[in-house]
This record gives C-alpha cells, sequence and structure tokens, in this order.
C-alpha cells in the first residue's frame, strides 16, 4: 500500500472529492481519506446559481466536463437520471404565526418568491448528496486519487517536510506521509480536533440548533398559489379574486419547487424535495426556542413543533421519517486558524453560519476555486505560504459578512417586512455577480456579496441596524437605495408584492449595470438558454 504522497484531502464529501479531483488534474499525487463509507447521509443539499457557475469554471478550467450535468436540472436529468436530485427553481419564504393557520394577504408580506431561472432547464438543483457524493468519489478514483474509506486519522505529526499522519483501518494502522493536508471533514472536523484548533466567535450571531431527517410521503404546500389557467383562477373565489388586482398575479414558479423556508418566532424550518419521492426537512430555532421544545429529544420536539404550526403539521400528516433525526447543539462556527505549515481547512471546515440562504455551496465552491489557483501557481514557489495566508483572510471575512446578514436575518424572523427587506440584499447582491461573470467581467463580483465593494458592506451594517430598530420604512428605502447600483433583476420593487421572476428585460435594460450593452446581455442569454424552454426528457 502506498504511503507517500503530495497531497491529502481529509473528507470525502463533495468539496472533498472535487479538490481530489482537481489536484490530481493538476499532476499531484492525491491520497483521499474519508472516515464513513459511501452511499451515507448527510446534508448541504441545495445549490445556487453562483454554486453552478463556479462548479462550471472549476470543470472548464481543470479538464472535468464530468461535472457540468451537474450544474443544471435539464443537464442532470438526461445525463445522470439514475443520481437523484430535486428541482430548484428558486426561494421560497413563507411567514407563520404560532398556533395560527397559514393565510397570505393581499400584499403578500408574509410570503417571498424569488425565481433563480426562468424554466426548469436551466434550473438549480438540490442534491441527495448519498447518491452525488458517492458518484464523485468514483470519479476521483477514475483519475488517479488513491481513496481509502473507513479509515480514522488519530494524529497528524508536522515535519519540515511536510506531515506524517496516522491511519486507522480495519484495526490496524499506518503512516502515511503527505507534503499537504487539505481539510474537507466540514466544521470542527479533522484537523479541528487533531491540532486543538480554537474557535472564535461570529461577532453577534445568536445562537441556534438545528434538527433534521429525511422523510417520504409529505405533502406540497401552497397549491392555492399555483393556478395553471384562468378557470383554477375562477376556482379559488374571493380568495384569489383579492389576490389578482395587477399583472404580478401568477407565481414566478410552483412554490415548492424551491428551497423552501417556513419561518416563524424564532427560527424556520427548510424543505427540499428529491425526485426520488425524499424531501428533506429540518429546522433551525434559536436557543431558547431549542430548550421551550427540547430540542434533542428527537422526533417528540419533532412533534411538539408541528404542534405550534398548524398548516406545516398539515404536511407531515402522513409523512415518515426514514432515519432517525440528527440534533446539532452548536451549528454556528468559526476557526480561529485556516491554515498551517502544511494544511488548510477548506471553507467548509473552517466555518459555518446558517442553511438559511444555502450560502455553503458557493462559499466552499470560492475556496476550491482560490486553493485550485494556489495550488497550479504557486505549488512550489516561495510565494506558497503568502498566498495561503490570503486565502485565509478572504476565507474569514467571507464568512464574516454572511453571518451579518444571516445574523441580522436571523433577528427578524418575527417580522415579515424587514426580513424580506433584509433578504434582496442577498438576492441583488448574487444576481448581480452572476450576471457580471457570465458577461466577462468577474472584476465587478467583488467577493462574496460584494463586500470588498467599496461602501457595499457599510450599507448591508445599516440596513441591518434598521431592521433591528424596527423602522421598516426607512429600512425598505435604504435597502432600495444600497442597491441600486446591482440590481439587475428587478428587485425591491413593491408592484411585484414580492414575487419575483426572471425577466431577460430586468438585465437588459441594467446592462450598463454590468459594463455591458444590450446585445451583449442578449447574446449571453441565449447562450445560456434563457429562452430556451423545451422540456425535460
Amino acid at each position: 500500500m502506498k504511503t507517500d504522497f503530495e497531497i491529502a484531502v481529509i473528507g470525502s464529501g463533495f468539496a472533498g472529492s472535487v479538490m481530489a479531483m482537481i489536484a490530481r488534474r493538476l499532476g499531484r499525487s492525491v491520497v483521499l481519506l474519508e472516515k464513513g463509507r459511501h452511499p451515507r447521509f448527510v446534508i448541504g443539499e441545495s445549490s445556487t446559481p453562483l454554486a453552478n457557475l463556479l462548479l462550471e469554471e472549476l470543470a472548464r478550467t481543470y479538464d472535468l466536463p464530468q461535472l457540468l450535468p451537474f450544474t443544471k436540472w435539464g443537464t442532470w436529468q438526461r445525463e445522470h437520471p439514475e443520481l437523484a436530485a430535486g428541482l430548484k427553481r428558486g426561494f421560497t419564504f413563507h411567514h407563520h404565526r404560532f398556533d395560527e393557520p397559514y393565510e397570505v394577504d393581499a400584499l403578500r408580506h408574509r410570503q417571498l418568491l424569488v425565481a433563480a431561472s426562468p424554466h426548469d432547464e436551466i434550473a438549480d438543483t438540490h442534491w441527495f448528496r448519498a447518491d452525488l457524493d458517492a458518484w464523485l468519489v468514483r470519479q476521483a478514483q477514475l483519475l488517479g486519487v488513491d481513496y481509502r474509506d473507513g479509515c480514522s486519522v488519530r494524529a497528524m505529526e508536522i515535519k519540515e517536510s511536510g506531515a506524517c499522519l496516522t491511519v486507522e483501518r480495519d484495526g490496524g494502522s499506518a503512516e502515511v506521509r503527505v507534503r499537504f493536508v487539505i481539510d474537507a471533514s466540514g466544521p470542527r472536523g479533522c484537523l479541528h480536533r487533531l491540532l486543538g484548533l480554537e474557535e472564535t466567535p461570529l461577532p453577534e450571531f445568536p445562537g441556534t440548533q438545528t434538527q433534521y431527517s429525511h422523510f417520504i410521503e409529505v405533502r406540497r404546500f401552497g397549491s392555492e398559489l399555483e393556478p395553471k389557467h384562468e378557470g383554477s383562477r375562477k376556482s379559488q373565489g374571493a380568495k384569489w379574486a383579492l389576490m389578482r388586482t395587477d399583472p404580478w398575479d401568477v407565481p414566478p414558479y410552483p412554490p415548492d419547487d424551491a428551497a423552501v423556508h417556513h419561518v416563524f418566532p424564532g427560527g424556520w424550518m427548510w424543505m427540499l424535495r428529491f425526485n426520488n419521492g425524499i424531501t428533506s426537512a429540518g429546522v433551525s430555532v434559536t436557543d431558547a426556542l431549542a430548550d421551550d421544545l427540547k430540542l434533542g429529544e428527537g422526533e417528540a420536539a419533532w412533534r411538539r413543533l408541528l404542534a405550534r404550526l398548524p398548516s406545516v403539521a398539515d404536511l407531515f400528516r402522513d409523512a415518515r421519517p426514514v432515519r432517525p433525526f440528527v440534533h446539532q447543539s452548536r451549528v454556528a462556527f468559526r476557526s480561529r486558524q485556516i491554515v498551517g505549515q502544511c494544511w488548510v481547512l477548506l471553507p467548509s471546515a473552517a466555518g459555518f453560519v446558517d442553511p438559511l440562504l444555502s450560502t455553503g455551496f458557493p462559499l466552499t465552491l470560492l475556496g476550491v476555486k482560490r486553493l485550485a489557483a494556489i495550488v497550479a501557481d504557486a505549488w512550489n514557489t516561495e510565494s506558497l505560504h503568502a498566498r495561503l495566508a490570503g486565502y485565509a483572510r478572504t476565507t474569514d471575512d467571507e464568512l464574516l459578512v454572511a453571518a451579518e446578514l444571516i445574523g441580522g436575518l436571523l433577528k427578524s424572523l418575527d417580522r415579515p417586512v424587514a426580513f424580506n427587506a433584509l433578504t434582496q440584499l442577498y438576492f441583488a447582491a448574487a444576481s448581480f455577480s452572476e450576471s457580471a461573470i457570465r458577461l466577462g467581467h468577474p472584476e465587478l463580483a467583488e467577493g462574496f456579496l460584494l463586500h470588498q465593494r467599496g461602501g457595499f458592506r457599510e450599507g448591508l451594517r445599516r440596513c441591518i441596524a434598521l431592521a433591528a430598530a424596527g423602522d421598516e420604512k426607512e429600512l425598505s428605502d435604504e435597502v432600495t437605495r444600497l442597491i441600486a447600483p446591482i440590481n439587475v433583476a428587478g428587485l425591491a420593487d413593491p408592484a411585484k408584492r414580492n414575487w419575483y421572476s426572471c425577466h431577460a428585460e430586468d438585465l437588459l435594460r441594467n446592462a450598463a449595470k454590468v459594463n455591458s450593452t444590450r446585445d451583449e446581455v442578449a447574446a449571453m442569454l441565449e447562450r445560456i438558454g434563457f429562452h430556451d424552454q423545451e422540456p425535460v426528457r
């Protein structure tokens, strides 16, 4: 058994396998170490347009065409129907009051639908990680990555030439000598334990806990908001008549074909549907609500929460979990140290905030992209450690800006108007970044959530402060002002009453904001299939 490698990647989730594949493509000898065995249950399942774009860029840059089908729902379904996935047309938010049925008012204050694609063919996806992670590991092996599962890394000795890992497997142990270690084992993962790395707090971020599982027989929610023809609208009677006072009366997508968020005081629930009949569902709640629910009691705690959310409980009337509930008593995490003499943490191991806006995938893939460039350009150079130090600063700064916005949202869970206003900052920054990159102007997409763009982060902080102060009118005005230079998706428009579709004209009209012409935008939209609505076969 070979025991000497240039790079060891610890953890064979999607990020670890993709990183190992890239390192192998760059000519490095790679061992991929996995504590468990595939297929395995793991969450972190919802992709975004920016994450898909980053995955596409990595695939093209490092000659990994096998990754390209997973960047769009349509190509995934045609080329890999054997791997379960979910259709994600956008982000859906429903705001609930405890112990009351869910209702939608005429202005839809308690709802938010933000489309991420104009049709299914180029839509985002939910990743059924048991299938996809196992497939990625096989692809890594085909490229020559030495994969070893059932391995527990028990010790790491740092030497001048690299590191020596003590690995236990099947009752025996071996030493694996490597020049460099990349930790992709998640928050509080392998190197955090072995090296005794310290945690450092996320400033002013509320304490939260999660509980989650996979379910079958979960009903769809909001079918009354999905009229397909005039007759179905009429069947809704007075309620539908109240909602159709202007042209924005048709949802931009079926609300359940999305990352669905059921928001309530003190927490929120996610629901992600896969095409194999399974629904991923879980809650993230403040420590105070977790104590009230006795969240560590598994299904009993789940039932206690459903009893307070009657409309959500109805969705789970016939549902049952297909695996035990998982409880996390501490969700947010930030490592004080991200790089060392011969090791580095991927963003997924360096920190985590909350799954509220699906930020995990893009943050991790941004880190993979930066680390891949370092391996490609600085592997045998004196600049290696300086480049890694820059990677660490950027990784931590992006974690912090994500924590600022998500922390503000978690403090606004019981105020739908403020919550929905703050989300516009995320959607404006994300859609602007994606458009700028696709139009060949990546320099405009200055850091995650545009945190390096002059004045934007300071404006974000102002908005969070206004939300905390309860000044909803001033908050909405400030959000509109702040996103005006980057608003290429028609966001923060009161006339749309919290339903935001993908319209080509929004980007065409705002082409100058991304240093482009209408013709250049039109060509880009044609290239990505924006107007192509052929059904997925």
